[in-house]
């Protein structure tokens, strides 16, 4: 079981690192939110690490490192790194979903970009799908369609948070948008970063991921009404929560360059609300036949993991973006040494 001083310091970093998934966790039952809060934690101070220390290729091979001691039962000595592993064992957590987010962070620090939307894709399964699977393995849901309709819904959260963060990205030269989106417009990444506008085009594109989100956050309704009945309203929550910053963005025009998209605490409010009597309907009506559409390409690996509990070795994919970073990291004290070198 998690220690209560592990969870204390776990719902702070919730509390004031991610506003969303704090309110949504409010309506889930104490069963799950625990677990939730500890997962959520880690998995965002994981984030943090790789995306606001300069050093990106040094924290996704520490936390490389850290997963390896969560998962030998020896974790870091400190908050999130214990209650992590407590979730660990306790729920048996398929190593391929961490791995996953793990890979995603990989693809960060390498600061690779996506050809495609079906590439943008694959990096939203890694960095919330794989989330929203460990998510389901905690409520004990690993049927392979609600499974599917999770992973759905992971990736509608992160393409509205790429819709979001078009500016902000850009100012820290970072490109989420698919490149063969801005080469139809006629434009470069590094152009992009010189002068990044709220042109027509790049409002169009900022549209297309939103519009590609709402279709998956009605895709994933199909499957938060085959959770456990105390789980959905929580679901719910952080389904419309994150669908209201598209319903923002397109308030914006748009525009996610020149403001950030933010919801108001009164609308939270209101979809937690909503959320709770749409939990209530949906023990009354037919399941819907959404629920076994297929999953996306991107995320069947997801949904396969989670629903065998099978514990495979990590990917290949996994280890050539290990190796790359591992090869980044000796080029760059190679360099240093060098430098070193001659200034003596």
């Amino acid at each position: 079981m998690i220690d209560p001083r592990d969870l204390e310091a776990c719902t702070e970093a919730i509390r004031h690192g991610s506003l969303s998934f704090h309110a949504a966790s409010k309506l889930l039952p104490t069963r799950v939110r625990d677990p939730a809060l500890a997962l959520y934690a880690f998995c965002r101070l994981a984030d943090d690490e790789v995306d606001l220390k300069a050093e990106k290729v040094e924290a996704v091979l520490r936390l490389r490192d850290r997963l390896d001691l969560v998962y030998a039962g020896r974790p870091k000595d400190a908050a999130p790194d214990r209650a992590f592993a407590a979730v660990v064992e306790q729920f048996e957590m398929p190593r391929a979903l961490p791995d996953a987010l793990l890979e995603g962070l990989a693809w960060d620090a390498d600061a690779r970009t996506y050809a495609s939307l079906s590439g943008v894709k694959d990096y939203s399964a890694r960095v919330a799908s794989a989330v929203g699977a460990m998510m389901c393995v905690l409520m004990g849901a690993r049927d392979a369609d609600a499974l599917a309709r999770a992973c759905d819904l992971g990736v509608a959260m992160q393409l509205t948070n790429i819709a979001r963060d078009v500016g902000e990205d850009a100012l820290e030269r970072r490109l989420y948008l698919p490149t063969e989106w801005l080469e139809e417009a006629g434009m470069t990444p590094e152009g992009f970063f010189a002068d990044p506008r709220p042109t027509k085009a790049v409002r169009a594109m900022v549209k297309r991921l939103v519009m590609e989100a709402n279709r998956l956050y009605y895709r994933s309704e199909a499957g938060i009404a085959a959770l456990p009945r105390g789980c959905r309203p929580g679901i719910y929550a952080a389904r419309f929560i994150y669908a209201g910053i598209g319903g923002r963005l397109t308030g914006m025009g748009y525009d996610s360059i020149s403001a950030r998209a933010r919801t108001s605490k009164a609308q939270k409010l209101g979809w937690l609300a909503q959320s709770v009597a749409l939990s209530g309907t949906s023990m009354v009506m037919p399941q819907s036949a959404v629920l076994y559409a297929k999953p996306l390409p991107e995320v069947q690996f997801l949904v396969d993991a989670a629903a065998t509990g099978a514990r495979p070795s990590r990917s290949d994919s996994l280890f050539e973006a290990l190796a790359s970073l591992e090869a980044k990291r000796q080029a760059d004290r190679a360099s240093l040494i060098g430098t070193r070198a001659r200034v003596t």
